[in-house]
């Protein structure tokens, strides 16, 4: 593959005081089309994103993977000609580093791998960037993937990067909390090449949506193991 063609979708829900950063930090080289999902905000969210260059699309139904859907179906509604080679996707809290996009994209280009996950497990983490709940989700969920399908992942990070193609075979459905779960678990099923790239993680603008409150967290937790058993 020459240089790809790289399209990036963020699912952002109230995130005025952090998109923009967000949309900022992107390596414009590296990416043709920024689309920013506004996942039913009340704020400003889809303004600061247009206003820095993002393509905004409404998704009036509250869900990340609703969110993400709306990206997706964004990107498949572009001409045949226009489809991109990769998809990225990228959360609008400014926890990740965009600026380290080629990092996601590198083993795609190098050694032919068809998804990358970016692993703040194995990267450099912020103090208080993650919860010990979130953290332990992580480590509970990738290790029934490594049981079931014997596929090594340390994270069920955001951040990550996949051929269009590959995507669009896996046939996302979950509209909320079991989209990064399920992706890989597909993948798995699939037996997509995946690997993970070490990626750099800080403290989210504002308060988590989700590992935020109490409730987010222990339905999040639920969605994520009911999808692994589902999936099986």
């Amino acid at each position: 593959m020459s240089k790809p063609v790289i399209d990036l979708i963020i699912p952002a829900y109230n995130e005025e005081a952090s998109i923009g950063l967000v949309v900022a930090d992107i390596p414009r080289d590296w990416v043709r089309d920024i689309i920013v999902c506004n996942n039913a905000s009340t704020d400003k969210t889809a303004e600061v994103a247009a206003a820095g260059g993002a393509t905004v699309v409404d998704q009036p139904r509250p869900g990340y993977g609703s969110a993400c859907l709306a990206g997706m179906a964004h990107v498949a509604a572009k001409k045949p000609s226009e489809q991109p080679d990769i998809v990225v996707f990228l959360d609008g809290d400014y926890s990740d580093h965009p600026e380290e996009l080629p990092l996601l994209i590198k083993p795609i280009l190098e050694e032919e791998m068809d998804m990358v996950i970016g692993s703040r497990a194995t990267g450099a983490m912020e103090s208080g960037a993650m919860q010990p709940q979130q953290i332990f989700g992580n480590w509970l969920a990738t290790n029934l993937i490594r049981l079931f399908y014997n596929y090594h992942f340390t994270d069920l990070g955001p951040f990550r990067a996949i051929r269009w193609d590959k995507l669009q075979a896996l046939e996302m459905q979950d509209p909320d909390f079991g989209w990064t779960v399920e992706m890989q678990v597909k993948a798995a099923k699939k037996k997509l090449r995946c690997t993970e790239v070490s990626v750099t993680y800080r403290r989210r603008v504002g308060v988590s949506k989700v590992s935020g409150t109490i409730r987010g967290t222990i339905m999040a937790g639920y969605k994520i193991l009911w999808t692994i058993f589902k999936l099986l």
